[in-house]
């Protein structure tokens, strides 16, 4: 019973004064109980660990061979002495012309193989995030006088959603589109939707190429991820229009991919950067806030309503050599997991991972995002796996020694011992997350959400600091919200040049994507940030 409980976690909810009823004029409370995060990092599957360190040897061949090498070559010469070594190489050379030329011939071709082989570096040369106008800022008590004004909502509906808001750690200057603001019709429309999508995306790529002094023509792959609005013709042609991209520039639109997609971008573009050498790729993330904007009264549909906000960024990625003096990162590992057919069993109502986000209709024939409750428990499976998966790639020799020796020790003995004994007990060695990166970047998917993850990863409050302050200023902006963060750290002037950066993201399918980049200079404050004028404020203390 004991670890059943642990599966839950409660808290005492004010829920202000009773208006009606035999209770009223009295304060009213009632107890929330949530499914807890899972603890991953006491039940880690032995095959992710394998497949990391599989990950590991295929990447890291040539660190293995070439000492090796050195090793065998260097015991070679010195067992020669200077007049020994000198006879191998110049008399005996003069009467083995041929073998002499052979060997640099295999040398030539050998060192030839491996440079033109090798993966081209990928930097990132620099991002951008958009900021809407002051004039779509609301509060949390102006987005609940909207929501009243409109007449869509019952009393019951409007409940929850001030409690959700009161709850979710955002603030009150995130931004929702002028058609939410201005109207209350019905808002997820084609053209209200490709109105907001001209904002955001034109927004931030404006700003990209004026930080970075990259004409949109110079720019030959592009990727755009959107999850819920898909037009035709697409978001892609939309930017390749405005802009006046040359003819033959790779477009790729990604639709449906939901939170994560923004690292799912980079991926693709990293892979159509090595089979187009120096060339340059853009990738756009966002999310249109007004076309998904849900008008009903099913509750587990109005979530997104109260977490959602607007928000878009773009990313320059290079593998041409002659920016490496001028990126300000390198792509390091990307590793993305999808735990689709994977079933959270454990539920009394048996959930398939692909439904917890999940857009449909409601009763009333009303389209909305469906957040199932089962979204943190089928969200941390799918994380225990991602990180498993990365860990031998990122973590120190010592943490991946202690780790992977407890983890064998308990798969072959653990089983073997008696379930009350000392070393079937025994918890496996948690990896130190923190020795493998100095930042992190960790959706803000919401506050509960956050939580739960620091206290599995064991991360300190500064290690999320940026998670947190990017949900209370600009909300869930989706994909881009490890943009808005990482756009966070540059502002306070965190990064120097050496550090190692984790974004982490989490999306509908179920997906859960990791990227590692490393600075490469230090970062100072850019000219442009969406951060810049409230910096100061931050971190800032959350209720």
């Amino acid at each position: 019973m004991a670890s059943e409980r642990d599966l839950f976690s409660a808290e005492i909810v004010n829920r202000g004064i009773e208006s009606s009823g035999p209770n009223a004029g009295s304060l009213t409370f009632s107890v929330r109980v949530r499914r807890r995060l899972p603890d991953f990092l006491q039940s880690v599957n032995l095959k992710y660990v394998k497949l990391g360190y599989h990950y590991l040897i295929n990447h890291g061949i040539y660190l293995f061979t070439i000492p090796v090498l050195l090793v065998v070559f260097s015991a070679e010469v010195g067992s020669l002495s200077k007049e020994d070594l000198w006879k191998k190489l110049w008399e005996d050379a003069r009467y083995d012309l041929a073998t002499v030329l052979a060997s640099f011939g295999v040398f030539v071709f050998t060192l030839s193989v491996y440079f033109m082989s090798r993966p081209r570096p990928i930097y990132l040369v620099d991002f951008a995030c958009y900021k809407p106008e002051d004039e779509l800022k609301v509060s949390r008590e102006q987005f609940m006088e909207l929501a009243r004004k409109s007449g869509k909502f019952d009393e019951a509906s409007l409940e929850f959603q001030k409690r959700m808001l009161m709850s979710s750690g955002i603030g009150d200057e995130t931004y929702i589109p002028k058609a939410v603001i201005a109207s209350s019709e019905n808002t997820a429309t084609m053209k209200e939707g490709r109105a907001e999508a001209s904002a955001v995306m034109f927004g931030a790529l404006d700003e990209l190429f004026e930080k970075t002094r990259v004409r949109p023509k110079d720019v030959g792959i592009l990727v755009v991820n959107c999850s819920i609005f898909n037009p035709t013709p697409s978001l892609s042609a939309m930017i390749i229009n405005h802009y006046k991209m040359r003819g033959n520039v790779l477009s790729y639109n990604l639709g449906g991919m939901g939170c994560s997609a923004g690292i799912i971008g980079v991926d693709l573009a990293k892979d159509v950067l090595q089979a187009n050498p120096n060339n340059y790729a853009v990738v756009v993330s966002t999310e249109m806030v007004g076309f998904n904007w849900y008008q009903g009264k099913d509750r587990s549909m109005l979530i997104p309503n109260c977490f959602f906000r607007m928000g878009c960024s773009a990313v320059l990625l290079s593998n041409r050599r002659r920016d490496y003096s001028r990126a300000k990162y390198r792509l390091e590992h990307i590793v993305r997991t999808h735990k689709g057919l994977t079933t959270a069993a454990s539920v009394i109502n048996i959930c398939y991972t692909n439904r917890c986000v999940y857009q449909e209709e409601d009763d009333q024939k009303l389209k909305g995002l469906k957040i199932s409750k089962d979204l943190i428990e089928i969200g941390g499976d799918a994380l225990k796996t991602n990180i498993t998966t990365l860990g031998p790639l990122v973590l120190p020799f010592s943490e991946q020694l202690l780790f992977f020796g407890t983890l064998v020790w308990r798969h072959l003995f653990g089983s073997k011992s008696g379930g009350n004994s000392p070393s079937s007990m025994k918890k496996p060695y948690i990896p130190d997350y923190k020795l493998a990166f100095e930042h992190f970047c960790v959706h803000a998917a919401s506050k509960t959400i956050l939580d739960e993850l620091q206290r599995n990863l064991e991360l300190s409050d500064k290690n999320m600091e940026a998670s947190r302050m990017t949900l209370h200023r600009f909300g869930n902006t989706s994909s881009s919200s490890i943009w808005y963060e990482l756009a966070y750290m540059e502002a306070k002037e965190s990064v120097r040049r050496g550090d190692r950066v984790w974004q982490l993201a989490f999306g509908s399918g179920f997906k859960c994507n990791s990227v590692v980049w490393r600075a490469m200079r230090r970062v100072t404050k850019p000219s442009r940030n969406p951060w810049l004028d409230c910096i100061n404020r931050y971190p800032a203390p959350l209720n």
